[in-house]
């Protein structure tokens, strides 16, 4: 009987679990067709939200396909414009981590010689690429902040891809011996005018892999060469000075910094830690990856870049047999465009242009590089106060008082570009700067003669500066002035127009 008992309880247990299960199993085919329901209509808002999207841009640019991904963007279902997650996931990655689950950047071996071997340089954080890229960074230099802007205003998708069909370079330059060499070329990628013809294969696999290498042709016209022509100085030979109006033939290169960060800090004689700390604290802390992504050598600083201007033919460069002229130049807005004469900068551009175009008439060639480091690296305001503090400096803006102010320039990666170029020695250098001429010899390229600027090219505001910096050890072939003459060598004021 009590057994009887038991099993009669236990049989009343299992019903009620029975009956306790179906109830919970209804209970949820009930949840999980609403589930259906609401992810149908979800989806469904999703392609509306997208549709409209994409029916946008492609009407702002039919030459390129956008890519649209609902899924992988995460936008929100009742987005609008103007909305961070109309653009962006809701799920912020601030920065990332060796090793992390998905990430497993492009291997890159900086220096070496083949470029597949190489590999490419991947700083794209649009979806097809952020698990991959191996740089730091963004690309398109200072410009990345802009087209961040447009990508905000609406103008632009975030996913927008290039079009560079019938981009390629309009003359070849390299590969040369120097692009192999350890540490020979640390802020440039030299292979960076190559990338949609050397990486096509992962391109059009969706890898987002750009330039920072563009090299066109183009006529140059300034009113001191067309008076150059006018008066003889130079003349025309329908190759280099095209016509009576001085039009000038010549193959440019734009140039964006790409930095291979232990060669960088090498460079400089610091630590690679160092150089990454100081990078992140140093700018308000730009690029977190500096810190937390050592295994990433590569960065791409949102910096100016520079432009190459070559006279003659672009061959002899770098051939040593050919003769070789040239001018490095550093950026000076106020000079080089708007004709300031506080400086010597435009009249030695100018200058170094002449010589430069008369060496490729006479059967070599010549260089212009334009580095987008204004105001001594120190930029345009605080040149601007530092012409402010000389002007009302006790006793007039005297030349023995040049040097007070702050000096950041360098030119420890300037030759870099040279090195791209092939260039292994230099005939005329039209330059009086220690510090370029030091930083090129010591890159492995010799140079023959230093060509400082005629006394007669000199604006007379100017000679503060010119006879500091002479004073200081520049390289003159005229008297170097004492302190006592520098102190007599004044400037005018604002007020000064019989200067």
């Amino acid at each position: 009987m009590e057994n009887e008992n038991l099993l009669l309880k236990i049989l009343g247990s299992i019903e009620t679990l029975k009956k306790d299960q179906n109830e919970l199993a209804a209970k949820f085919d009930n949840y999980k067709t609403q589930s259906n329901e609401e992810f149908k209509k979800l989806d469904e808002r999703l392609k509306q939200s997208s549709d409209v999207k994409t029916q946008k841009y492609e009407a702002k640019d039919t030459t390129s396909k956008v890519v649209s991904d609902v899924q992988q963007s995460k936008i929100a279902p009742n987005s609008t414009k103007g909305t961070v997650t109309f653009l962006y996931p809701d799920r912020i990655v601030l920065t990332t981590y060796p090793d992390q689950f998905g990430i497993k950047p492009i291997p890159l071996k900086w220096a070496e010689f083949d470029p597949i071997a190489r590999g490419p340089i991947v700083a794209s954080r649009h979806p097809s690429s952020i698990k991959i890229r191996n740089a730091i960074g963004a690309y398109g230099g200072s410009y990345c902040v802009y087209r961040a802007l447009a990508i905000a205003m609406g103008a632009l998708d975030p996913n927008h891809r290039p079009d560079y069909r019938n981009t390629e370079p309009t003359i070849q330059i390299g590969p040369h011996r120097q692009w192999g060499i350890p540490n020979r070329i640390v802020s440039l990628d030299p292979f960076g005018h190559l990338t949609n013809s050397l990486f096509k294969s992962q391109i059009d696999q969706g890898i987002d892999i750009r330039p920072t290498i563009a090299i066109t042709k183009a006529h140059m016209k300034l009113a001191e060469i067309e008076n150059s022509v006018k008066s003889g100085k130079l003349r025309i030979d329908g190759n280099v000075v095209l016509n009576e109006m001085g039009e000038l033939n010549v193959v440019k290169a734009a140039v964006e910094p790409v930095w291979y960060l232990p060669g960088v800090a090498a460079r400089f004689g610091i630590d690679e830690g160092l150089l990454r700390r100081a990078l992140f604290e140093d700018t308000g802390g730009m690029y977190p990856e500096l810190i937390t992504r050592p295994d990433l050598k590569i960065f791409l600083p949102p910096i100016g870049g520079l432009t190459v201007y070559i006279f003659g033919n672009p061959n002899y460069v770098s051939d040593p047999s050919k003769r070789l002229t040239l001018r490095v130049h550093d950026e000076c807005n106020g000079s080089d465009v708007f004709g300031s004469d506080i400086c010597t900068c435009r009249p030695y551009l100018i200058y170094g242009m002449e010589e430069c175009v008369k060496e490729a008439q006479n059967g070599g060639s010549g260089v212009i590089v334009y580095f987008r480091k204004e105001g001594r690296a120190l930029g345009e305001v605080t040149k601007y106060l530092v012409y402010n503090a000389r002007k009302r400096a006790t006793g007039g803006d005297t030349a023995d008082n040049y040097f007070l102010r702050t000096d950041m320039r360098f030119q420890a990666l300037m030759p870099d570009v040279l090195n791209w170029l092939g260039i292994t020695k230099i005939d005329r250098m039209m330059s009086m700067s220690n510090m370029k001429h030091e930083a090129i010899v010591e890159s492995g390229i010799s140079i023959s003669e230093r060509v400082p600027i005629p006394d007669e090219l000199i604006p007379p505001d100017s000679r503060v500066e010119i006879d500091a910096k002479i004073a200081d050890g520049y390289f003159s072939t005229g008297k170097v002035p004492s302190k006592e003459d520098l102190s007599q060598v004044k400037g005018r004021e604002w007020d000064d127009i019989q200067h």
